[in-house]
């Protein structure tokens, strides 16, 4: 029991601190002032989610945010900031809302607004992107989808939230549960080969590319300290805490 809980320590302990802290900071009825975009981003995705079930609201919310790979790329483009909010019409809303409460309002007190939606959006448009590629390629390709996938609408929210929980835990040492979420897609798209499985593992692909960059330009930093400190300390001394925040 005290190795599993010293295991759990080592993989979850920085995550955890990086979220007790803000939110002890905080009086406790004032605590949700610390993740503002999440939960405007829960607010709009029940609210679309209203909207596209009723007969007058679908055929507004598939033309402002509805992304397929038949669509023109410069009208993807245009949908994809609203298309992270669409929830899946096959699946309960309730999922995509606790997904996004959870891995959203993390990453937002871990990292702060702007950077959550960043990593949110380009695993998103990784995906987007992935959809054309792969019909190009079509089905006789390993990395190929079916010309039908084209008509199929992209993910909404889901590889967001893979890619935020890949980069969280790549970010806060969480190596074991960033390679679960790594190989649960891996497996669903074993399982169930389909347009949002692929487009998963396309996220996922971009976030690491992301996190690769990171790690090149932290290791880049502390080589060129010239301090006798070790590493993590040169760099925290030198440029504080924004240093220790940076991707």
């Amino acid at each position: 029991m005290n190795r599993l809980a010293r295991w759990a320590r080592a993989e979850w302990g920085p995550l955890y601190v990086a979220v007790r802290e803000p939110l002890l900071r905080r009086r406790w009825r004032w605590r949700w002032r610390a993740m503002p975009m999440t939960l405007a981003a829960v607010c709009l995705t029940g609210l679309i989610q209203l909207v596209q079930n009723q007969p007058w609201g679908y055929r507004p919310v598939q033309d402002l945010g509805a992304v397929r790979a038949e669509d023109p790329l410069w009208l993807a483009l245009l949908r994809t900031p609203l298309s992270l909010f669409v929830p899946a019409l096959d699946l309960p809303v309730w999922g995509a809302l606790a997904q996004i409460l959870l891995a959203f309002g993390v990453a937002e007190i871990c990292l702060g607004w702007w950077r959550t939606l960043a990593v949110a959006y380009a695993a998103t448009l990784a995906g987007t992107l992935y959809a054309r590629l792969g019909i190009w390629l079509g089905p006789d390709s390993p990395l190929g989808l079916p010309p039908s996938d084209a008509w199929v609408v992209d993910t909404g929210p889901s590889a967001a939230v893979v890619g935020l929980a890949v980069f969280l835990g790549w970010r806060y040492g969480a190596y074991v549960t960033a390679g679960v979420v790594v190989l649960a897609m891996v497996v669903e798209v074993a399982l169930k080969e389909n347009l949002a499985g692929k487009e998963h593992l396309a996220a996922i692909a971009a976030v690491l590319v992301v996190c690769a960059v990171g790690q090149f330009r932290s290791t880049a930093r502390r080589g060129s300290s010239g301090s006798g400190r070790p590493p993590s300390q040169s760099c925290s001394a030198r440029r504080g805490r924004d240093q220790r925040r940076s991707w």
